[in-house]
């Protein structure tokens, strides 16, 4: 049949594809709307295999809480271009991801992929429409869902959504996580980048690693035999003043340590207030994917 402006108008408002992908879709349907739609997505996901070597390592982190503060989600999806990750319709895709993880909470990518979205689409019925309409490659590459059985969950996303934190802490309730200190830590952890939250977590061959560097460092140094030690000891404390949550300075308050903040909380509110875990992503580092 006769492929009419009208008719590919109608298909490009629909799909947000170009006006010629949109007459050739019909041309191979001729003329079936829902059947141009299928060609379309199948051509999205075609051209995502055509550059499955491409880097995609734009995008956004999307975090997302649950209303009573006890299931937290993070999840990263990446673009080729940062045209397109900050575009509505990739944001957008991103945050339905959030919602499915948080009402599912599957265990691997291809599951999170099955699951159904209030539109009534799979994740990757939308994530098919998503390559149609823009034709780079899209994924999404790793999440983490954290269940809280006896705290709360809190999130932070920073930088344009280049970094995202979740922390779960005990001591406080949903309302709090969200809010004060809750988000005073996501706050810490998005900026201040700790590896553990206490010292005891650092592994021991790090450790010994460390104080090897400063022993050598201080050797070369030309530093007295009997003070090497004293030194590479003096650095490694700063080590852990770096890399250790409960150590680091509170960059809304210089004069206090992470813990010295929370023990603070924790006395206003006549109850301990831990960090039990926290997980951090930033955008396109290098690491395992989900």
């Amino acid at each position: 049949m006769a492929i009419t402006n009208e008719m590919i108008k109608n298909l490009r408002d629909r799909t947000g594809a170009g006006m010629m992908d949109c007459k050739r879709a019909l041309e191979a349907s001729d003329g079936n709307a829902e059947a141009a739609i299928e060609y379309l997505r199948k051509k999205g996901a075609a051209v995502a295999s055509k550059r499955a070597e491409r880097s995609a390592k734009e995008g956004v982190i999307v975090t997302r809480v649950s209303t009573d503060g006890r299931i937290g989600v993070i999840v990263e999806v990446n673009s080729e271009t940062d045209f397109v990750g900050r575009s509505e319709d990739f944001v957008g895709f991103a945050q339905v991801v959030a919602e499915a993880l948080e009402r599912h909470r599957p265990a691997t990518i291809d599951e999170l992929h099955q699951k159904a979205t209030p539109s009534g689409k799979k994740i990757t019925d939308l994530l098919n429409d998503l390559l149609a309409k823009v034709g780079e490659k899209i994924g999404v590459r790793r999440f983490q869902v954290i269940e809280s059985e006896s705290g709360a969950v809190s999130a932070y996303t920073h930088l344009g959504s280049k970094i995202g934190v979740l922390a779960e802490l005990t001591g406080i309730d949903g309302g709090t996580a969200q809010s004060g200190v809750g988000r005073d830590i996501a706050m810490q952890i998005a900026a201040m980048n700790p590896m553990v939250i206490t010292r005891g977590e650092v592994d021991k061959a790090m450790v010994e690693r460390e104080l090897d560097i400063y022993r050598t460092q201080a050797k070369n140094e030309g530093k007295p035999a009997q003070i090497v030690d004293r030194i590479a000891t003096g650095k490694l404390e700063k080590f852990y003043q770096e890399v250790c949550l409960m150590e680091q300075t509170f960059i809304k308050d210089p004069g206090k340590t992470i813990k010295d903040y929370l023990q603070d909380v924790g006395a206003a509110a006549g109850k301990p207030v831990s960090v039990i875990l926290f997980t951090r992503f930033h955008l396109g580092e290098e690491g395992p994917a989900s």
